[in-house]
């Protein structure tokens, strides 16, 4: 694990919980601390090394968001969009990859859901479309979305017979202020729109059928499996800053002639909220160790790191409720960091990569059922 990148992240923890409530009133990162992050390789922990990235171990990945999100889940959460992003590069041709991703001081945020329409043309593509949640888009220089690839009026398809998706970067496109909700708000998770832009082809890839243009071990894990595993990580920040929070106001909170932290209620519910937190961490970590170390990361693997994260975001869920909840009355002001932990958290186990859907899969492949691997 890079103990410098993790002690970089470590590092901003009081400042990013200090600026949180500027941040989140503003509704976006401020630009000099997204520039900061990309100062520091936090959007490039998955970029190649031959790229200038730090092709990182996955769980300094997961450690430097967690790290982040325990000081601002929002700030966490643009490192984990902006980084995941960068992972596409690993996918894409060689020139194109070195015309996008060499330059250290570009900020990447993406959407993967194919929201788009890609009109092959000479050289490339011509894309139009729109894609909510597109965290960090304020801040980004380089964009990308999802796109189904368009025949006609039909989507061209695979040799598998599915459709093809193909995500596209470009430089060209505007925002739509949509992310008003109730949590998360300093992601900036506006609507970012394309109008007919030619995007030449090797600034293009198909991640579900494109081999890594790269050997590292980092290439052979899943895609969605980093990106579920980067969620999670984020939620155990948020649910670590609840359980600090909660802490302080334990000490310092009255009830009676007794402080909060004197109560065994109290006492019992955070000793058993802080244990969930612990196996969530350590059962994620220990998912992404093996995988790492494994001559092949094989269908188990992947559902093993699926199970995870799925389980690591809803056990943040729950380690939060716990604390807000035994918080009383003082957990609901705008003061209170409580508060936003919970909104926060809470929004974060509604992204489809960590929703409760995904067990379906992970119960398949448990029971030895018939899946498709694409899925994990």
């Amino acid at each position: 694990m890079d103990e410098a990148l993790v002690g970089a992240a470590v590092a901003l923890h009081e400042r990013l919980q200090d600026a949180a409530p500027q941040t989140e009133a503003a509704r976006r990162v401020p630009a000099e601390l997204a520039t900061e992050f990309a100062a520091a390789g936090f959007f490039r922990m998955l970029v190649p090394d031959v790229l200038g990235g730090l092709e990182v171990h996955p769980r300094t990945f997961v450690r430097v968001l967690e790290a982040l999100g325990r000081g601002d889940g929002a700030a966490g959460w643009i490192a984990m969009t902006g980084s995941t992003t960068g992972l596409l590069s690993a996918y894409l041709p060689t020139s194109g990859a070195k015309a996008l991703f060499t330059d250290p001081a570009r900020i990447y945020a993406g959407v993967f859901a194919p929201m788009g329409r890609a009109i092959p043309a000479p050289g490339g593509f011509r894309l139009s479309g729109r894609w909510p949640f597109t965290s960090g888009v304020e801040n980004s220089h380089l964009r990308m979305g999802g796109a189904l690839v368009m025949e006609g009026d039909a989507p061209r398809l695979l040799p598998s017979g599915e459709p093809e998706i193909r995500s596209l970067f470009v430089t060209e496109s505007s925002v739509v202020d949509t992310w008003k909700t109730s949590g998360l708000r300093g992601t900036g998770s506006h609507d970012m729109v394309v109008e007919d832009v030619f995007v030449p082809a090797e600034h293009t890839c198909c991640v579900l059928v494109d081999a890594p243009q790269h050997d590292g071990r980092l290439y052979r894990f899943p895609l969605f499996g980093l990106l579920a595993a980067g969620i999670a990580a984020v939620g155990l920040g948020i649910a670590r800053n609840a359980l600090d929070a909660f802490e302080e106001l334990a000490a310092l909170k009255k009830r009676g002639r007794r402080s909060l932290a004197e109560s065994e209620l109290t006492q019992v519910s955070l000793a058993r909220a802080t244990g969930d937190w612990r196996a969530a961490r350590s059962l994620l970590d220990s998912a992404l160790d093996a995988a790492w170390d494994a001559p092949e990361v094989d269908l188990d693997a992947r559902a093993s790191i699926r199970l995870a994260a799925t389980h690591a975001a809803h056990a943040s869920a729950r380690v939060v409720d716990t604390v807000y909840h035994l918080g009383g009355g003082g957990s609901i002001y705008e003061q209170s960091r409580l508060q936003r932990c919970f909104r926060d958290v809470h929004t974060m186990t509604q992204h489809i990569m960590v929703s409760e859907p995904t067990l379906t899969t992970i119960g398949r492949v448990l029971m030895d059922l018939p899946v498709r691997a694409s899925q994990l």
